[in-house]
């Protein structure tokens, strides 16, 4: 039976990351993808941002990875040749009720060290963008796109580079613990055309929607570890014709979300989303990606507090996206979740739960923490 030091399930943007780091740390690994390419569900369905790190609760994961992450994310793709644009954001309070919400965000956004942030009045906010309508604003200027596939490709490089080897249309069936706790590692089950049994010594479930399920899967963990998901839609509609802003423009967060915001892509097209749509199922196979034409009614409403001039019939329904989410509704946002030995007492065993937004733009974030994690179990 062929023995492995680290296998890696899940090749979206965590995972290609993940993978990577352990490949560059000298780990012989393999990145176990259960469809025919990488990056191909929430990898592929979200709005490409580069986030701040603005919103998160003080001295929590998010805030913490999404402020270096940034930076790291900026950085290689510099010196890897990944587009991104650093447009810059404006949160808007659309009323003088607003003022007092976009107070409390520029803390928070100080508490978490995040770098160039800015207050406009009204005007000067109106100054960068004519459009727009609000009572004051906040600049965070290190907020951009990324061309996502570009950067998962370019992961997905340097992890092969590195010695590491992606089996694709491999789903992970179950895996077994070697000796008491997992000391001895991890006897996997590996379905797809041909299947396999494999021994590996590290085990990091990187499954964003399906981790729960993937962990499911493991024998000897207790059930009552692994988090129940929750699946939170997000719809987008896109802008036809030229975008008026050369910002991103973000109203006050809701529940579950950030509101339906303007982003840009790498060519300047403007799209509107996500929204919050709470999914009523069990599993993830059961997810719906179809974009139903009448919420565009509520998209319309929503922009325009920021946005008046925005015309009948200029949006149409173009994509959706699911966060992977391990709260339920109407709860508080939870944070990223690295459920590790300390947790379940399974040796090598690493389960990656609630890796929803910022996580793109905290992946290498992400790898080097969860590469510190390792070195202190050792």
């Amino acid at each position: 039976m062929e023995q492995v030091d680290c296998v890696v399930v899940g090749a979206g943007v965590i995972g290609l990351a993940v993978a990577r780091e352990m490949a560059l740390q000298g780990r012989e690994t393999i990145l176990l993808e259960r469809e025919a390419a990488f990056g191909t569900i929430s990898s592929a369905r979200n709005s490409e941002v580069i986030h701040a790190g603005i919103y998160y609760i003080k001295d929590s994961l998010k805030a913490q990875l999404c402020v270096e992450g940034n930076r790291l994310l900026y950085e290689y793709c510099r010196s890897h040749q990944v587009a991104t644009h650093a447009y810059g954001k404006l949160i808007v309070a659309s009323n003088d009720s607003q003022i007092d919400d976009l107070r409390a965000i520029l803390y928070k956004a100080q508490n978490n060290s995040v770098p160039e942030m800015k207050m406009l009045s009204g005007e000067q906010a109106r100054a960068l963008e004519p459009e727009l309508r609000c009572e004051a604003a906040l600049l965070s200027s290190t907020t951009g796109v990324v061309d996502s596939h570009g950067y998962m490709l370019s992961l997905l490089g340097g992890f092969e580079d590195a010695g590491g080897m992606v089996a694709y249309q491999s789903p992970l069936l179950s895996a077994k613990p070697i000796g008491k706790n997992a000391e001895g590692g991890f006897e996997l089950e590996i379905g797809g055309a041909d299947g396999m049994h494999i021994q590996t010594k590290l085990l990091i479930n990187c499954a964003g929607l399906s981790a729960p399920a993937i962990a499911r899967c493991i024998e000897g963990l207790p059930k009552e570890k692994i988090p129940k998901a929750y699946f939170a839609k997000g719809n987008y509609f896109s802008l036809s014709g030229k975008s008026p802003f050369s910002h991103l423009i973000y109203p006050i967060p809701e529940p579950g979300g950030l509101g339906v915001h303007l982003t840009l892509d790498m060519g300047g097209q403007a799209k509107f989303g996500p929204d919050v749509q709470w999914l009523e199922i069990e599993t993830e196979g059961q997810i719906d990606y179809s974009v139903d034409v009448r919420r565009g009614e509520g998209f319309y409403a929503a922009v325009r507090t920021y946005w008046p001039g925005l015309k009948d019939g200029a949006l149409q329904a173009d994509y959706s996206g699911v966060r992977a989410k391990i709260v339920a509704p109407n709860t508080p946002a939870g944070d990223f979740c690295f459920d590790g030995p300390q947790q379940h007492q399974l040796h090598g065993l690493y389960n990656l739960y609630g890796f929803e937004s910022p996580g793109l733009t905290s992946s290498l974030a992400i790898a080097k923490y969860l590469e510190s994690l390792l070195k202190e179990s050792l």
